[in-house]
């Protein structure tokens, strides 16, 4: 849906959503510094209003329930959702909301915002790729991205620093992969579209 923003005299931007059928928000750490062990996150909740044309205008924000991890192990899912590492019971969500958002040339941004753990916010860049753009009438107007970055865990108050014949259990390293299909979408009780707005005049 195109909405009418008042702040750039006319100009119109796109409101979406990150389909959760096909969004995953993955990361991985080394363990002792030699296996990668990944994981995921299974509830997801991801918005913004995208001008293709001028990224500069584009904003993104994601929403991530904590308890929602997931790394194939029952343990150590356990101790990642502990006062150890995610602590879920004080802090059921992570964020993120992006701040700038850059053409990096071709179908590459960087996109920097700010994100949010355990209460502890810090800025982040990801570098994001365009996959591809869709429309169909079942399916609707679909876009999809890619972004990748490298957070410190411990800069997010996640310490946990032990440590088997002189290597760390687990990486202060993390390294985030995201993937997803944006899906343009209708916002009850905003701005009508341009069309729409035509229609009434």
């Amino acid at each position: 849906m195109e909405y009418f923003d008042s702040q750039t005299k006319g100009v119109f931007y796109m409101a979406w959503k990150f389909d959760p059928m096909h969004t995953q928000v993955e990361f991985s750490a080394k363990h002792l510094g030699m296996m990668t062990v990944r994981g995921q996150f299974a509830e997801v909740v991801a918005t913004g209003t995208i001008d293709p044309e001028h990224p500069e205008k584009t904003q993104v924000q994601a929403t991530i329930k904590t308890d929602s991890i997931r790394t194939h192990n029952e343990q150590r899912d356990r101790d990642l959702r502990s006062s150890t590492f995610l602590e879920v019971d004080r802090f059921p969500t992570m964020t993120f909301k992006s701040t700038k958002i850059e053409h990096a040339g071709g179908d590459r941004y960087r996109v920097t915002g700010d994100l949010t753990i355990k209460g502890t916010t810090r800025p982040v860049t990801l570098n994001a790729v365009k996959y591809g753009e869709f429309s169909d009438p079942n399916m609707g107007h679909r876009i999809g991205y890619a972004a990748e970055t490298r957070v410190n865990r411990k800069d997010f108050g996640m310490r946990f620093d032990a440590m088997l014949d002189g290597k760390f259990i687990v990486s202060d390293e993390i390294q985030v992969n995201i993937e997803g299909e944006l899906l343009e979408t209708a916002d009850e009780g905003a701005a009508p579209t341009k069309v729409e707005a035509e229609a009434r005049r």
